[in-house]
């Protein structure tokens, strides 16, 4: 009896070791001032791509992260630029886009860069979807409007199709094939998702957040099931954030409350584990498909996870590794900075005057909400050409009470609470 308890206990500790976990890719590049890396890509476990949003710039990597070798950056192209997103048809095509109206392709794995002129000349591209060997979709933007674009010929030509009466900010794209695929984001109710069966000739809504202001800001496929969808809730102030599942196709969904408010990334490597991250506070893991989470003390600020075969990614203040190496994640790693802003006088009477300290260029949506989390109004959509200090006044004709001030604009989504007497 002895024997056979000491080899059930060897058996199950061996299947605890072999449990994948995170670990820190030490030679990962180094952001800087609270910067994140907003994209990750990859063709196979050794060869893939990321991209810094606020400080410009591409790396590659052939060794699955071990070394990278900077591709682009925007000195190369003498202008300021925020990256956003950054996906591949094959080891040599590849599409970057950004949320500063400079979109680029290559065709040699990122040696060099061509500009990319899109329909309607969108300033901001959120979400790439690769559907086949040829086509990619698109989509933006989270400070609006909501559109797709489309090419069939590996980037060389695009479409462009106006989504303004189902959404009105589209954030991210997850494509199974050339005709079937789904676009998320948010429209006046709340945080939608959108389904094309004909390669998006016609869009359906199949989920609605109700709760107006937020966004669905993550979709994945778990194990390649077409039938198994999680997506990530971006909540707005004093509501949770929020885990959605679909088992089969999006007909119906299923939502698990989560610790994070702000959750963006979101990566599950079965139905029951899996992990979500923000530009607030660390990486979560929960092991009974959302019902509970654990704070995992990493991975700060992140913003995407994604899988190629047994092995994942995760982009963020840094880049991680999914792997069965157990070994403990680097999180001495400096914190996003929000920004300043100042709100004066307080409290608020008839008019609401505000600045902002804008340190790079960006965009913003700008937005008022209630006590309870309800979204009152849209305040304004802004796109900031230079940095510097601007200021904002508004009359404000609500009732006495609490209110929050919610900016959403390219490095997270902050509030900032008030009075009005």
């Amino acid at each position: 009896m002895k024997y056979h308890i000491l080899l059930i206990f060897s058996i199950f500790t061996s299947s605890l070791l072999a449990q994948s976990s995170w670990s820190s890719l030490d030679n990962a590049p180094v952001n800087a001032n609270g910067t994140r890396f907003d994209d990750v890509f990859f063709i196979n476990s050794e060869l893939g791509w990321i991209a810094n949003g606020a400080n410009g710039n591409v790396f590659k990597t052939i060794d699955g992260g071990e070394n990278w070798t900077e591709v682009l950056n925007e000195a190369d192209i003498s202008a300021n630029v925020y990256y956003r997103n950054i996906e591949f048809f094959n080891e040599n095509i590849g599409i970057v886009t950004s949320l500063s109206g400079l979109h680029f392709k290559t065709t040699d794995g990122g040696i060099t860069w061509s500009p990319i002129t899109f329909p309607n000349n969108p300033t901001a591209i959120c979400g790439l979807s690769q559907a086949s060997e040829t086509t990619m979709y698109g989509c933006g933007a989270y400070n609006e409007p909501a559109f797709i674009l489309k090419t069939t010929d590996t980037g060389d030509t695009w479409s462009y199709t106006d989504l303004s009466t189902l959404a009105n900010a589209l954030v991210e794209m997850l494509f199974l094939n050339e005709l079937v695929g789904y676009a998320a984001g948010k429209n006046d109710s709340g945080g939608v998702i959108l389904k094309t069966t004909d390669g998006g000739l016609t869009w359906t809504q199949i989920y609605n957040s109700n709760i107006a202001g937020e966004y669905v800001w993550k979709l994945q496929l778990v194990n390649d099931n077409p039938n198994v969808l999680f997506g990530s809730i971006e909540s707005v102030p004093m509501q949770q954030g929020k885990v959605i599942k679909s088992f089969d196709a999006g007909a119906t969904w299923e939502s698990k409350d989560c610790p994070i408010r702000p959750i963006q990334a979101l990566g599950f490597e079965t139905p029951q584990r899996g992990w979500v991250g923000g530009h607030i506070g660390n990486l979560y893991e929960t092991n009974d498909g959302g019902d509970t989470w654990t704070d995992l003390g990493f991975g700060t600020n992140a913003n995407r996870i994604f899988f190629v075969g047994n092995t994942a990614y995760c982009s963020g203040a840094t880049i991680l590794k999914l792997t069965e190496t157990l070994s403990i994640p680097n999180n001495n790693l400096e914190s996003r900075k929000d920004l300043k802003v100042v709100i004066s006088p307080m409290p608020i009477t008839d008019k609401l005057n505000f600045s902002i300290e804008y340190p790079e260029t960006d965009n913003a949506i700008i937005e008022l909400y209630d006590h309870q989390g309800r979204r009152v109004e849209k305040l304004t959509r802004e796109s900031l050409v230079s940095k510097g200090v601007k200021d904002y006044s508004f009359n404000f004709n609500h009732a006495a009470g609490l209110y929050f001030l919610s900016i959403q604009h390219n490095t997270g989504r902050q509030s900032i609470q008030f009075i009005k007497k």
